[in-house]
């Protein structure tokens, strides 16, 4: 369905999939993808893991940031007060997309549906016109 570019294929052509994106929107859609990825949820587990460990190694000789990590919370909620809106700014572009993508849907949908009705009017005569030659040999 999509291309490596991220926009819908079937719909491409409409003036908001042409549409050069801003280095703020490439970089919301790069943070997105990233920070919503396996790869970053596995460093960021090793990155907490590896802060713990060095800080209990060094607590011996009073570590940097000794238990409860209190700089490490600051660490992560500046991660998340940034994170956030970033992911948002992409998921709302991407759902203002998804808008247009289902207008499409629904007015081939809507096309489809009377496309069909016409065949089966079409075929209805048809019957009629069969009925009528059938009796009359």
């Amino acid at each position: 369905m999509k291309k490596g570019n991220g926009h819908p294929t079937k719909h491409k052509h409409h003036p908001i999939f042409r549409k050069k994106l801003t280095l703020g929107q490439k970089a919301s859609d790069l943070i997105s993808n990233f920070g919503g990825s396996w790869t970053f949820i596995t460093i960021f587990i090793l990155f907490l893991i590896a802060w713990m460990i060095m800080n209990f190694y060094f607590l011996t000789n009073k570590g940097f940031d000794p238990y409860p990590f209190i700089l490490l919370n600051l660490v992560l909620s500046c991660l998340a007060a940034l994170q956030a809106p970033i992911i948002l700014m992409a998921q709302n572009r991407q759902a203002e997309n998804d808008r247009i993508d289902a207008k499409y849907d629904h007015a081939i949908n809507r096309k489809a549906e009377r496309e069909i009705q016409n065949m089966q009017q079409d075929l209805e005569d048809i019957k009629a016109m069969i009925k009528h030659i059938k009796k009359k040999v």
